[in-house]
């Protein structure tokens, strides 16, 4: 029996669907969302852009398909890449700051190896269930997996709101950021009914008009190149360093994932009983979810996208916004493609200076490290719990310290190797989760005063 629906039920659950005019402006909010965090990881590794940009799009194409509309995911570049790939490609076969194709050849062999782990530890859920693979990738871990992910791009939400990347803080960069930042809080907490729906569109508009004024938009980009201009592509050459040094970055991408999936059916089903429309049993599609994670790993590496996973971008801005319909994000993966090939559309984006994007992302980074507390306090983690306290207290300190520490590298040195701190998080606390769970009877968590 169906409850009656909540009047602040307003938004889109995944099998429903905006008209097309506002499919379209959806659409694009998450495009905008997508784009900044997912072209840093092309520019930072020497990727191309627009080859980044199509590789999104497909990929999050493929992983609908694959996932069959039941999981409103989007697929982007991700940061847990980075560390191993420049380990492949090395500055010194970077020229004019993008990738040599024999050097974005053999990284691809490597994300797509790391796909197929993904894939893998899909089939396993789905042969075993979600009990076994709970006992692996507790809440303890997948909530601190997130809330990691989100406290250790604070730094880059920070430096590029400030334009501290070009030498120096920026009072007018300043300016936009924080604008742009008090906008988007303000549109999400006061706007109502479809205007409320896009706050972070809304917020990053405010900020690129008042960017206008204090010369930080350069529109002599628009028409720099061509208006059809073909992505880049390149095809992956096999290489054992590769295997090696990506391959494993799987491991974090799947607690970063699995996490992402709770945090969604948190919030869709919670719009689900506002609205009186019953249960979506996302969360029981982690098996699923792996494998699309997978397909859209190998998709995106074998036309010269770097690795990726689901977005917690784009999960704030549909928990925000409250649309989760799987047919916008099919209509923001299509219009990430022609994107691609547009070079007007494409240059017209990456003149939204870096300080309006950042500032509206210390409020989606943000976002995503409480979705990780959400998590936990969804599945009633016990925090009075010595074996919850050490799982979370560990993997806090080595993802964070490991990332801010050791020359803000993101990586921690040990015995000669580099190794990517999130990974190495949700390594020890995966480990550490079992060593301690050894011997021990699952108890429910105690009643406190006041319950």
């Amino acid at each position: 029996m169906q409850t009656k629906p909540d009047p602040r039920g307003l938004g889109y659950l995944p099998d429903e669907t905006p008209t097309p005019g506002k499919l379209l402006v959806f659409a694009f909010q998450q495009v905008l969302v997508m784009f900044p965090a997912t072209v840093t990881v092309a520019l930072l590794t020497g990727f191309h852009v627009s080859t980044t940009i199509f590789a999104s799009g497909l990929a999050t194409l493929c992983f609908l398909l694959v996932t069959r509309g039941k999981i409103p995911l989007y697929f982007g570049s991700s940061f847990a890449y980075i560390a191993a790939v420049l380990s492949v490609v090395g500055s010194e076969r970077i020229v004019g700051g993008i990738a040599t194709d024999a050097a974005i050849s053999e990284a691809q062999f490597g994300i797509i190896c790391s796909g197929l782990i993904s894939i893998l530890a899909g089939l396993i859920v789905s042969r075993f269930g979600m009990e076994k693979i709970e006992k692996v990738l507790p809440p303890t871990v997948t909530g601190s997996i997130a809330m990691i992910i989100g406290i250790s791009l604070a730094g880059t939400a920070m430096n590029q709101a400030a334009a501290y990347a070009d030498g120096g803080t920026s009072g007018t960069a300043w300016a936009a950021a924080l604008i742009t930042l008090a906008a988007t809080v303000l549109f999400s907490v006061y706007l109502r009914g479809v205007w409320g729906q896009l706050p972070i569109l809304l917020g990053i508009l405010t900020g690129y008009v008042v960017s206008i004024p204090l010369g930080l938009v350069d529109f002599s980009r628009i028409l720099a190149d061509g208006v059809l201009v073909a992505p880049h592509f390149t095809l992956p050459t096999p290489n054992l360093a590769a295997l090696a040094a990506i391959m494993p970055i799987a491991i974090a991408t799947i607690p970063e994932s699995t996490a992402h999936l709770f945090q969604l059916d948190i919030y869709v089903n919670d719009l689900a009983r506002k609205k009186g429309a019953g249960t979506y049993k996302i969360a029981d599609k982690l098996g699923l979810n792996l494998i699309g994670d997978g397909i859209g790993d190998i998709v995106a590496s074998l036309f010269g996208g770097p690795g990726g996973t689901n977005y917690g971008e784009n999960i704030s801005t549909m928990a925000i916004t409250k649309n989760f319909s799987v047919k916008m994000l099919g209509a923001a993966s299509l219009l990430s493609i022609v994107l691609s090939f547009v070079g007007p559309l494409s240059n017209l984006i990456n003149t939204i200076p870096g300080a309006v994007i950042n500032g509206a992302c210390i409020f989606l980074f943000g976002v995503i490290a409480a979705q990780g507390v959400a998590i936990m306090v969804n599945k009633e983690v016990d925090l009075f719990d010595a074996r919850n306290l050490a799982v979370i207290a560990v993997m806090m300190i080595i993802g964070l310290g490991g990332h801010y520490g050791f020359s803000g590298s993101g990586n921690i040195p040990f015995l000669g190797l580099e190794l990517p701190a999130i990974a190495t998080a949700a390594v020890a606390g995966i480990v550490l989760n079992l060593l301690l769970s050894i011997g021990r009877k699952e108890t429910p968590p105690p009643v406190r005063s006041g319950q």
